[in-house]
């Protein structure tokens, strides 16, 4: 018997426009001790993917940036900071997966979901996928939920707190939206009143269109302030937090990192960014939402992964709604996803 040793995915070996990427064969990875072989159905192509192929990265972090992404050219050419698949194989060591299993994973910094294979730490982000839902639909949960679950982790959110949520329709606020949600929150969604409908069906209780009215202006103050845009720095939000509350950066440049320490102290609200820290109980904890119907995918557009490059096409307009999938596997091999198929 033979056993196939190249597999076909996204390639990248300069950073650039979409065109960079390339659809290639490539050597299929081998698992290590305490790692698991994915066969990858679905990945997502990210707002994290287009900042490491652009090297579009927040004012102050290039030089940080460059030694996780490279310096002159990409270090990991293959992007995808997620999957959702089945176990192929598993390396020695492991016994918390087997063959077979249906999972969804966050790969983090480390990349390589846009592919046929990955490989994973049986010990990091990764869990059984949810079962009433397809692959595509799965792999919705780790990007966008891992990321606003960790940022909501920094803070103890009550029944009847209330939350804002700045640019909800992305795969993150969405995300976002629906986890502060179920922990019991007021929440108000800022977005666009195009996106009104989607965010308000997500659970937010108040939208306000940020391009007819500026939340700051209103006189409003929120327990927390969740920014996923990078538009809400503490010096234009403070007067929104109400004291001993929280400004949850998403996405934060350089400066807004080293004054956060001093302005949470001399105000006494928490200016807290997000450190990318993801886990499995994160992860394990949205699949329990999304079973019982308290989580929903948030799916913009899917594209097959030959067309790699019109999804960060898509993405590089920065009006996606949720995720943007890249579906990896052909229709024939999609026979183990979860009734909703």
């Amino acid at each position: 018997m033979t056993t196939n040793t190249t597999m076909t995915a996204a390639v990248y070996r300069k950073f650039g426009p979409p065109e960079v990427v390339q659809v290639e064969t490539v050597r299929k990875p081998t698992p290590k001790a305490g790692e698991v072989l994915i066969k990858v159905h679905a990945s997502t192509v990210s707002v994290a993917d287009h900042r490491s192929r652009s090297r579009d990265i927040p004012a102050g972090l290039g030089l940080m940036a460059a030694f996780g992404l490279g310096v002159f050219r990409p270090r990991n050419h293959i992007l995808g900071m997620d999957v959702a698949g089945v176990v192929e194989a598993v390396g020695a060591d492991v016994t918390s997966f087997t063959p077979g299993d249906r999972v969804i994973a966050m790969m983090g910094g480390k990349f390589g979901g846009h592919a046929e294979y990955a490989c994973v730490a049986a010990d990091g982000a990764i869990t059984r996928a949810p079962s009433n839902m397809s692959f595509e639909q799965a792999v919705t949960l780790p990007f966008g939920g891992s990321t606003a679950r960790e940022s909501l982790n920094q803070v103890a959110i009550k029944p009847g707190d209330t939350v804002l949520v700045n640019g909800a329709s992305g795969a993150v606020g969405t995300a976002t939206v629906q986890l502060a949600k179920n922990l019991g929150a007021h929440v108000t969604g800022v977005t666009s009143g195009a996106n009104r409908e989607l965010v308000t069906s997500l659970g937010a209780d108040r939208v306000i269109d940020y391009t007819t009215d500026d939340f700051t202006a209103e006189g409003k103050e929120y327990d927390v302030i969740v920014d996923c845009v990078g538009n809400a720095p503490f010096e234009r939000v403070e007067s929104s937090i109400k004291p001993g509350g929280a400004l949850l950066l998403v996405i934060i440049d350089l400066k807004g990192m080293l004054k956060a320490r001093g302005q949470s102290r001399k105000s006494g609200k928490r200016v807290i960014p997000n450190l990318g820290r993801y886990r499995a109980d994160d992860l394990a904890y949205i699949v329990s939402l999304a079973e019982s119907g308290r989580y929903q995918a948030v799916i913009d557009r899917t594209y097959d992964l030959a067309d790699t490059v019109e999804a960060h096409r898509y993405v590089d307009t920065g009006r996606k709604k949720g995720n943007v999938v890249l579906r990896i596997s052909t229709p024939d091999n999609n026979r183990n996803q979860g009734q909703n198929s």
